[in-house]
């Protein structure tokens, strides 16, 4: 993929794909815990993959010299990720100190940039991973997620197998977002119908049954946050530079924290406010200067 110049200005299009992008990303939560709640967690990420699949199926191709990739990105994005998310979200009710946790990815990315790829971390990144990791403590001794730790947990495990989807998409430059989606999408379903059928076999037979209004859910998942979502991000990366770019995927905690406390009601007590503040200045640290970092590498 051809790197656009720095300096290209943002039209409405660009402006539209931003608003779009951080939409669909902010507002996934809800629509997953809502599936999570009405369908049971294993059932519903298996729908979910079983859209994506059926959505991208078009794009679906063999890629040479790329699918060993491309299957370990469905085994761990389009399986395993999905059973932590699903998990976490199943186990806990407040779910926007889990969208906090969540941001944890940025920094555990970082770590495995340096363990990996011998990539060279410099000291604001250290302070922005620092303050991250401090934040998500801070969290964890909140009164009103006291009962939330186990969540937490696995909502911070999910972020470790995001952080090395994320090195594994490094690889897959080039590759059309639609056919990733589609190998994710096959890989995922496959997988994850043993899982749901072995944990919760009552809602597996019970899908026939289910009503549009929780299969609405899912599909808001399936169809926007991954396909409008991640259709948004590729069009952006195509015109724009990564450090422009990726920065602006920072609303998106702040869209999913503040959707997900009108929509359940969840408590924003000053301890959350105070970790969440930790939790997105150090990503936005490691964010921005990771961005950065790759624009520089990209241009050398």
């Amino acid at each position: 993929m051809t790197e656009a110049q720095p300096h290209q200005p943002f039209g409405a299009l660009d402006i539209s794909a931003v608003i779009v992008m951080n939409l669909m990303w902010g507002l996934n939560l809800i629509a997953v815990k809502m599936g999570v709640d009405l369908v049971q967690p294993m059932t519903a990420a298996w729908l979910r993959q079983a859209m994506v699949m059926l959505i991208c199926l078009p794009a679906l191709r063999v890629v040479p010299g790329k699918m060993r990739e491309l299957i370990g990105l469905g085994l761990l994005s389009g399986t395993i990720f999905y059973i932590f998310v699903n998990w976490s979200l199943a186990v806990s009710d407040n779910v926007p100190a889990l969208a906090i946790a969540g941001q944890l990815g940025a920094p555990f990315s970082l770590i495995l940039a340096v363990l990996v790829l011998d990539e060279r971390i410099h000291k604001y990144r250290l302070i922005g991973m620092a303050l991250a990791f401090a934040g998500v403590v801070v969290l964890v001794f909140d009164p009103a997620a006291v009962d939330e730790e186990l969540g937490i947990a696995i909502t911070a495990a999910g972020s470790v197998v995001w952080a090395v989807c994320s090195l594994i998409q490094r690889r897959l430059k080039g590759v059309p977002v639609l056919t990733i989606y589609a190998w994710i999408g096959l890989i995922g379903t496959l997988c994850l119908l043993p899982v749901a059928w072995v944990a919760e076999p009552e809602a597996v037979r019970g899908i026939p049954d289910l009503p549009m209004s929780s299969l609405s859910w899912i599909l808001f998942s399936a169809l926007g946050s991954t396909v409008l979502g991640q259709g948004a991000m590729s069009f952006l990366l195509q015109r724009h530079p990564v450090s422009t770019v990726v920065p602006l995927t920072l609303v998106t905690p702040v869209i999913s924290v503040a959707a997900a406390a009108w929509w359940f009601g969840s408590i924003i007590t000053p301890v959350m406010i105070v970790g969440g503040i930790m939790v997105l200045v150090g990503v936005a640290i490691v964010t921005i200067r990771t961005a950065h970092a790759r624009e520089i590498e990209g241009q050398a």
